[in-house]
């Protein structure tokens, strides 16, 4: 293990990290807060301990497989310690553990919440909040990755371990080029986002901290009931087509921009993803109408309710948790399945569902003609064989870590329902359960024990387990297979 360079690396995320806190400081001055000393304290300790960090140079600046998970996972967490800080030295959460999940929750864009009232907070805390989604969104290593020098040799591993879906790669042939294209897409989405919402009449605040969440799929509103508070069907139209946007695997935008507009259309995986949220949206609107609602209100609400649910943004317009059970199962479906791979969105993915489906009836036919030679295909490109291993043992893994949280959350004796959402809408990355932990709900009647478990699912969930579990391997630690 070249730890050396694994701490220069950790280091230069640590400084980006403060010069980012530079943003909701200057918040706090232009809204004349309390909160500056919180900021400047965070970003001081941010600052002397990236420079610690780099004080000693590594001699090997290649980094490998072991060490690109090492260093996604530990950056990961340091920078949710760190970014909990704010929270904590302003006396707003006084709780650090309170404090650090619900940063956890924003930088892996869960969106889940340990506040009761979050209009109390400051309008610089909350756009930290918020902002802790967009910097997550798309994966602050792919940030440092882009605009850091020398960041291009053997950064693929590093990349890897962070952007989720089964498999990864460059959109050009230079990786700091790739990117640059991704957050560039990123940025302009989100821009446009800002201005739609603006001109709708919702408040300038307002519409960046909202744009903020639904680009990093993440969900932290600032208003209690959500984005139900805004009332506005348009603002709710405007925000439900951008999660589907960000929903979306970021290479076919790019191939759209290279004039391979017909070539992203025929996506295999885009394809189902429309093909779920046209059936979800019409079975739950079926199911509202013969129970709650006027046609007109039973697709507005089920539009809305999937987009946020497959995409795990995890905003809400009306309390879910008291619709038909049929609507209900559905809505949990799409938490587990979640969006595209290449997205901003968590869950298991769809290009993994897809694979898992047809490596199933492959197995089938084999079994009935053993002489058979199946291969799953996608896109009719045949998918490789150690990468559909690679979705099984991922499957797998998901299931049983999901598993084990539920029985050690179950200690605190919540109801079924709500344990099993929670543990769900956080390895999923979506935010919202039922139950308690419902669109009107939170999770601060959890234990300390309880909130560090979905603490590690939430990281977990957005680093696509290996390298959260990487860390707590005695193998990642050896320096016999460095």
């Amino acid at each position: 293990m070249n730890y050396p360079m694994i701490f220069n690396n950790i280091g230069k995320i640590l400084l980006v990290e403060a010069a980012l806190l530079v943003f909701p400081a200057i918040g706090a001055v232009v809204y004349d807060e309390n909160t500056l000393l919180s900021f400047a304290l965070t970003i001081a300790a941010l600052t002397v301990t990236g420079l610690m960090c780099m004080k000693k140079k590594a001699k090997k600046t290649s980094i490998y497989a072991k060490e690109g998970y090492v260093i996604v996972a530990l950056s990961w967490i340091l920078m949710s310690l760190f970014g909990a800080m704010p929270f904590f030295f302003s006396g707003c959460i006084p709780s650090f553990i309170d404090a650090f999940f619900e940063t956890v929750s924003g930088f892996t864009t869960t969106g889940s919440t340990i506040l009761t009232n979050v209009e109390t907070l400051p309008k610089s805390l909350l756009f930290w909040r918020s902002f802790t989604h967009w910097i997550g969104g798309m994966g602050i290593l792919v940030f440092v990755i882009a605009v850091m020098p020398k960041t291009e040799s053997s950064s693929m591993h590093v990349m890897r371990a962070e952007v989720p879906g089964p498999t990864v790669g460059k959109l050009v042939s230079k990786l700091r080029a790739s990117a640059r294209i991704l957050y560039g897409i990123y940025c302009v989405l989100t821009l446009v986002q800002i201005i739609l919402l603006f001109a709708g009449g919702m408040p300038l605040f307002d519409s960046i901290v909202t744009s903020f969440a639904t680009a990093g799929t993440g969900g932290f509103a600032i208003l209690s009931n959500s984005i139900e508070g805004y009332n506005s069907i348009y603002s709710e139209m405007v925000i439900a087509v951008f999660m589907l946007i960000f929903g979306v695997n970021f290479n076919l935008y790019y191939m759209i921009l290279i004039k391979q507009g017909k070539q992203a259309i025929k996506s295999e995986e885009l394809r189902y993803y429309l093909g779920i949220v046209a059936a979800s949206v019409v079975i739950i609107a079926i199911s509202l109408i013969t129970t709650k609602h006027g046609v007109a209100d039973s697709f507005r609400y089920s539009f809305f309710q999937v987009a946020s649910i497959i995409t795990t943004t995890g905003f809400s317009t009306t309390n879910f948790d008291t619709w038909p059970m049929i609507a209900k199962f559905v809505l949990v479906f799409l938490m587990v399945i979640g969006a595209c791979a290449g997205s901003t969105g968590g869950g298991i993915k769809i290009s993994r569902l897809i694979i898992l489906v047809k490596s199933g009836l492959r197995d089938i036919k084999k079994a009935i003609n053993p002489r058979s030679i199946e291969t799953v295909k996608v896109d009719r490109h045949s998918v490789d064989e150690s990468v559909v291993k690679s979705v099984s043992v991922f499957f797998s893994t998901y299931i049983i870590i999901a598993a084990i949280s539920m029985f050690v959350i179950a200690i605190d004796g919540r109801d079924f329902t709500t344990t099993s959402t929670a543990v769900i809408a956080c390895i999923g990355n979506i935010g919202p359960g039922l139950g308690a932990v419902g669109p009107y709900g939170n999770f601060a009647g959890f234990s300390a024990l309880s909130k560090l478990i979905l603490c590690f699912d939430m990281l977990a969930g957005r680093l696509e387990l290996i390298p959260m579990l990487m860390i707590f391997s005695p193998y990642a630690w050896s320096r016999k297979y460095s």
